[in-house]
């Protein structure tokens, strides 16, 4: 079972100066919104606020009257601007006590570490006096439960690692106890190679079929859009059923576009597609300068695929190492299908591999002209008898043009493994 997705009610609240100033991201929020969300938890408001006791006041009672629970990252260390602790009992109206199983742990702690206890790691180990201690098993401050008329206030580490753990084995599994309701469920399909406009106009028939308790979601990115569709009801069996069935409709109508669902990755699929047909991968980059090579070895067992990379920014190492003829260069330039295709023919050479893929462009944000203007990529994708090349504009952005033409490269790689696997054969 899940939660009332209609009832419960969730504000976030994460503590710590460094996250006012931008000096560290806030990943904690986008992590515990999404798990709430699979849980059928509704997060109706988020916050960051500084290592100050009267705006950690201010901030509870403003989500106390609004929401069912409230979830605090932050501010549970042993320096002296970790303040959350106290802040909570000055807002409870209760003592500070000293916890004595938590000041064992953090010794036991300290001592494999081969370290003292500080003044400091005993002074963590004071609790508001109403608190229901939560272990925390990654780190040595402890999460905190607190029931408050009516409602549940979470105190937990900000460290990401350590707030993911209570998550997981602490809050979540009490929130569905404390808050029962009705069963939610999610089923992800993953696209690439269309935006989120296309893909819409070609899901509108299909979005008028699904009933009032399943809904469809676009959650664009570079070069990929992942479609999310989320249901809810009384019988979790069949509402399961009807997510699959929704689910394989909505994959048949983009068949050419999915690559994957739930949290899988562009990459890791094209690497499984690389071992299943038995297929050495390298590359030739210039523009991107590493980046589609780095995408791929990031997947585990990369090894078993892919032998290297050429990274041929400049035009003599283009000829060098990947024999582009100086002719080609100086009648096509660098960024131009003739181009890259004599870079998939050096890489796969040059790497003794049976597919390459070959990326040139211009990322900006200076170099372009009125024929190749900036964002202007040139790929390349193929063995020593087959190449598929194709050019895209992306964009004036120097990162994000390079992310999307890896995302591309990567897609035509995909495109290519089809074709190949199906026996696709070029005159």
């Amino acid at each position: 079972m899940g939660f009332n997705f209609e009832t419960m009610k969730v504000h976030l609240i994460n503590i710590g100066d460094e996250l006012l100033i931008g000096q560290v991201v806030n990943t904690n929020s986008a992590w515990m919104a999404q798990q709430l969300n699979l849980y059928g938890a509704r997060v109706t408001w988020n916050a960051i606020i500084g290592d100050d006791v009267a705006d950690i006041h201010r901030a509870l009672t403003d989500s106390l009257a609004h929401a069912d629970a409230v979830l605090i990252t932050g501010g549970l260390g042993p320096t002296k601007d970790d303040l959350t602790s106290k802040a909570l009992a000055d807002f409870f109206g209760v003592e500070m006590v000293f916890h004595e199983p938590t000041y064992e742990r953090i010794s036991r702690i300290m001592e494999k570490w081969g370290r003292q206890m500080t003044e400091a790691h005993k002074g963590q180990c004071f609790m508001p006096a109403n608190a229901l201690i939560l272990h925390n098993k990654m780190g040595t401050a402890p999460g905190m439960w607190f029931d408050y008329e009516g409602k549940v206030i979470v105190s937990m580490p900000g460290v990401p690692y350590e707030m993911q753990y209570l998550m997981e084995k602490e809050v979540i599994p009490r929130l569905r106890e404390r808050f029962p309701g009705l069963p939610i469920a999610h089923r992800t399909i993953l696209t690439v190679g269309e935006g989120e406009s296309i893909i819409a106009e070609r899901l509108a028939d299909f979005e008028e079929t699904l009933p009032p308790h399943i809904k469809l979601a676009y959650l664009p990115g570079i070069g990929q859009v992942r479609l999310r569709l989320t249901g809810t009801g009384e019988d979790e069996a069949e509402l399961n059923a009807q997510l699959d069935v929704k689910a394989a409709e909505l994959s048949e109508l983009l068949s050419e576009l999915v690559f994957g669902k739930g949290d899988d990755q562009l990459e890791a699929a094209v690497g499984r597609m690389l071992l299943e047909q038995g297929l050495w991968l390298g590359t030739a980059e210039s523009c991107t300068g590493g980046y589609l090579a780095h995408l791929i070895t990031s997947i585990p067992g990369a090894s078993g695929y892919f032998k290297g990379s050429i990274i041929a920014y400049a035009n003599e190492i283009k000829m060098e190492r990947l024999g582009v003829r100086a002719d080609t260069l100086q009648q096509h330039g660098a960024v131009s299908q003739e181009t890259v295709i004599e870079m998939v023919h050096g890489a796969v050479s040059a790497l003794g591999v049976d597919v390459a893929v070959a990326i040139s462009g211009i990322a900006g944000p200076s170099g372009g002209t009125d024929e190749k203007p900036v964002g202007t990529v040139w790929i390349a994708v193929g063995s020593a008898g087959r190449i598929m090349t194709k050019r895209f504009v992306i964009g004036r952005d120097r990162l994000k043009t390079i992310q999307a033409a890896s995302v591309q490269a990567l897609n035509m790689l995909r495109q290519w493994l089809i074709e190949e696997r199906n026996g696709v054969i070029f005159f």
